[in-house]
This record gives structure tokens, sequence and C-alpha cells, in this order.
């Protein structure tokens, strides 16, 4: 046992670890976790443990907390680690196999990966600790938009990514994505630097249902098998995509580019069996419901990430990916108060799009607790103790990212975790410079007021509580040069029209339809229309316009 201090009070007992460890060699174990409390502080035993594990368990991957998640607070720490080593013996060794395989058949450049706090990094990196690899396939997605938002002169942007279970939101302000220090996994707490991305459960697969005398849509998915009705897989219940195919706003012709044909009648009767007839509704009005619940479920998601952080939706441009995002963004601008949207050349793609514009980056936390009663200030020997933390950061990031490009510049940015004391929640605030006095104590907790009170409302702060300081994390990156792109595009012709449902399920549209699949820079089309690509359908709604940009971007707003 170590107490808060680092000491040890109980000695570890090696022979009885030895003992449990022969138990876990005949039960075949693959992967160990280790936490002991207080480990941050002092991590002697864990290392140990460690040492014993390579006697005694030579093969067996090893996840130490002090390590993987260096913060205070041991259930995070104990559930962080949990996860790494139970990751670890399938993507840790799956990710050196994969990079000893490309070398052997001749690849020169090393496998890089991308990270949930949006950086890529190579395996090399990533085989001890992949857990940061976590969500990165959203986080890429907002990574995707930042890059794209950067060559459009754009700072402040919502990523919507709409696919067949799931809506994801993330928030870009000031040319930056917003950030969180934990997500939730199946309701474990893991203590990961990420990109700040919110799901529901609301996509094309999301089944629609009777309930109560309610009509509900999601969070339960067809998923891809069976999928919705209108897939002929033996699916019967009726979906987002069900509606949307009854609705008008998708091709069952050309569905995929052309690659899957939707089968209508299948969708109209799992609306008509399972949504029309219990609700007392008409077919269509039925299928427009499902929508509108949908929407409106996603608009709920979009407001708690910007009014509810104290961000104005109205000064962000929405951004439309996936592959049901664009057919949904003209009802989403609406809720918002937008003027219009914008669906990237790569909507059904952000994700790969984001990974190959994304720099290296890594990430190290250092625990260094300060507590401060009101109107005091840090002692020398606990600023002294900030410091070594934040060197100890520095250094651990900078070693990281050199091994991965060790001719390129390191950016390192600084960010303390600060709350009033008594908190059990933190917020993370950027640090001035990479050592701390008393004057830039004050400085770092009068920002932390200002970001409280943004975020909770004026008059929330309580300086008069005190403050406790308790890590310092450092964000480093080195800058990779981004992907050529191509220029070249088609034209955006005329297929035909159809019938489409916007607004009113009693007066459906007749609706101009296009075909595209990297528009012409200055292609336009006026609404009402759907513009057709490969892998989604862009509905442009009455009275707006979308006009295509020298990226490929289609950016629809209203004329």
């Amino acid at each position: 046992r170590i107490d808060a201090n680092g000491n040890v009070v109980i000695p570890l007992d090696e022979a009885g670890a030895r003992k449990i460890l022969a138990d876990l060699r005949d039960e075949g174990v693959e992967a160990v976790a280790v936490c002991t409390l207080f480990a941050t502080v002092n991590p002697v035993h864990e290392l140990r443990l460690r040492s014993l594990l390579t006697e005694e368990l030579p093969n067996v991957f090893v996840s130490l907390s002090h390590d993987i998640s260096p913060t205070i607070g041991e259930y995070a720490r104990m559930s962080t680690t949990a996860a790494n080593a139970a990751l670890g013996p399938i993507a840790g060794r799956y990710l050196s196999r994969l990079e000893s395989e490309l070398r052997a058949a001749g690849m020169p450049v090393p496998v890089l990966m991308m990270t949930c706090n949006g950086g890529v990094l190579p395996t090399e990196v990533l085989t001890d600790r992949p857990a940061i690899a976590l969500f990165s396939g959203p986080a890429a997605g907002v990574k995707g938009t930042e890059a794209m938002g950067r060559t459009m002169g754009l700072g402040n942007m919502l990523t919507t990514d709409i696919g067949g279970t799931s809506f994801d939101v993330g928030v870009i302000v000031a040319g930056a994505p917003v950030m969180r220090s934990e997500i939730s996994i199946s309701g474990a707490d893991i203590r990961v630097h990420s990109v700040d991305v919110d799901s529901i459960g609301a996509g094309g697969g999301s089944i629609a249902r009777a309930e109560g005398g309610e009509l509900r849509v999601g969070p339960g998915s067809a998923g891809s098998t069976p999928g919705p009705a209108c897939y002929g897989r033996g699916g019967i219940l009726p979906t987002a995509t069900d509606a949307d195919l009854v609705l008008g706003v998708l091709d069952p012709d050309n569905f995929l580019g052309g690659r899957m044909r939707l089968d209508v009648e299948a969708a109209r009767r799992a609306i008509h069996d399972h949504v029309a007839v219990p609700l007392g509704l008409g077919l269509m009005e039925a299928a427009w419901g499902i929508r509108k619940v949908l929407d409106s479920k996603m608009a709920d998601l979009l407001r708690r990430m910007t009014v509810e952080r104290g961000h104005n939706p109205q000064e962000f441009t929405l951004f439309a990916n996936g592959g049901a995002g664009p057919s949904h963004a003209w009802v989403l601008a609406a809720e918002l108060g937008l003027k219009g949207f914008v669906v990237p050349a790569a909507a059904t793609a952000q994700s790969a799009y984001g990974t190959g514009n994304a720099d290296l980056g890594f990430s190290t936390e250092r625990p260094t607790y300060v507590r401060v009663a009101p109107g005091d200030q840090p002692t020398t020997d606990q600023i002294e103790s900030v410091n070594a933390s934040t060197a100890q950061a520095v250094a651990e990031t900078r070693r990281n990212l050199l091994l991965a490009s060790p001719d390129r510049d390191v950016a390192i940015e600084l960010v303390a975790a600060i709350r009033f004391r008594g908190q059990t929640n933190h917020l993370d605030v950027p640090l001035s410079g990479q050592t701390l006095d008393q004057d830039g104590f004050s400085d770092l907790t009068a920002r932390f007021e200002a970001l409280y009170e943004q975020l909770f409302g004026r008059g929330s702060s309580y300086s008069s509580a005190g403050f406790e300081l308790l890590s310092i994390r450092a964000a480093g990156s080195c800058s990779l040069p981004p992907p050529a792109r191509g220029s070249l595009g088609d034209p955006i012709t005329r297929a035909g029209s159809r019938k489409v449902v916007f607004d009113d399920p009693s007066a459906a549209l007749d609706t101009a339809i296009y075909k595209t699949v990297f528009p012409n820079p200055g292609a336009s089309v006026a609404g009402p229309c759907i513009v057709e690509f490969p892998g989604q359908s862009v509905v442009v709604p009455p009275g707006a316009k979308a006009v295509a940009d020298v990226f490929g971007n289609l950016v629809v707003g209203t004329n």
C-alpha cells in the first residue's frame, strides 16, 4: 500500500503476487491490467509487478495504470487501463504484425493510425496503448471538416455524420475542435484526451415504432443485416431509410450509385403495418412523421452541443457528412436558424479524408495536485511541483513524436485541469507558457472562471471556494504535408424528376433530380431538387440554391 504522498505503507507481497500470476498463467490469460492506489505519485509497486509479469508470463500484454492513464482518481484510471489491456492482444499485436508484413513487402514508410485526439501516430507508439485509438473514426471525421473548413476560410463549424446507426456531432471553434478528457463506453469511463464527439442512436437504420400511442424512432437499429425493409434482406420493421424512400428522397434504382435496388413496396408495407395503422395515420403522414421525429432528435443534440455550451449556432457553418447526412441537413439547418449548409465532396468518407489530412499528434498527462484556499496563492513548493510535472509531460510528448518524425518541429500546447475546491468535475484551461509562477496562476484561475461562466451562465463561478489544480497535459503535434487535391470535376446533369415530400405530407412537390460524382466548380442548381452522388443524396429545399466550390463541395443556401 502506498499513501497519497507516495510513501510505501505496506511493501509489495511478492510471494503472493507470484502465486496469483501462476494462477493466471494456468488460466491462459493473454493480457493483464495493473492498477494500484496512488501509483501516479509513486509507481514503484506497478513497476515491480511488471517485472514479475515479465518473469512469470513473458508473452502476456501488460498495461500499467500510471503509464496508460496517469490521472487522479483510481476508478477512471483502472477502467482505462483495463480497456487498454483488453485491446492489446487484438489491436496492438495486429498493428505490429501489419507494420512488419508491409515492410517485408517493400513499403518504406511507416503506417500511421488515427487516434481519438485527432492526430496520427506510427504503430510503434500505438502497439502498447491502443486505447488512445478508441473513437478515432468519429474524431477523424471532425478533423476532416476542420481541414476542409480551413481551406474555405471558416473558423466555426458544426460537423455532423449520419450513418446507418448513429448521428455524430463535433464542434469546431476558432479553427480547433472542442476536446474532452474522458469518453464513456458501455458505462465505463475511459480517461483519454479526445476530440469531443457526441452521438445518439439516430441513423438510416433507426427503427420506427408505435409505442403507447406515440411515434418513436430509434435508438434501436436494423443495422445492415437484415437492414431496412426496403433492402429486401428479411427486415420487416420500418426505418428512417424506408421513410426517405417512401417520401421520394431516395431513388430505388440508384441507391449506392446503382449498386443496390430498393424495394419500395416493402418499405410502404412496413410503415403501413407498424406505424400508420397503429397510430391511425395515412401512409405518407406516417413516413413524414418518422423523418420529423428523427430530425427533431438530431436537432436537439446539435443544440446541446452549442447552445447549452455557450455557443450561438448561427455563428457556425453546418457540414453534412455520412451517407444520410446530406439528405437531412436542410431540416437541421432550418431548426438551428442557419441559412444553409455544406456537403463535402468526401461526405461519405470524411473520416478517411480527416485521417489523410491529420498531423502527427500525441498527448501526455501528469498529475500535479495543488489545493489553494480562497484568496491564497500556491506555495513555492507547489509551483515547483507544477513546473516539474509540466517538464515531464513536455519531454514525454516530445519523445513519442520524435519517434515518428525525428526531423520535424514539435509544437506543444499545455492545458491545466482546474476546478473549484470540493467539485467533482473540472475544466481544461490552456496555459500561457511552459512555466508557472504566482502571477501566472492568478491569470489561469481568472481564465478558468471566465470559461466556467461561459458554459454555466453569468454569476455561476464561485472563487470564494478556492481552486484545485489536478493535472497538466502536454498536447504535441508535428505538421505533415496535406495530400494533393484534384480540381477537375464533372457536370451536374439533369436525370429527370419525381415527387418528393418536404414540409407537407399531403403536398409532394415535383422535384428535379440531378446526378454527379465530383461537381465542376461554379456548377449550380436551384431547389427544390435532389443532387445524387454515388453514396449520398443532397436535398436542396424550395427557395434554396446549391453551388459547387473549387474543392467539389456543394454549398447549399437560401437565395
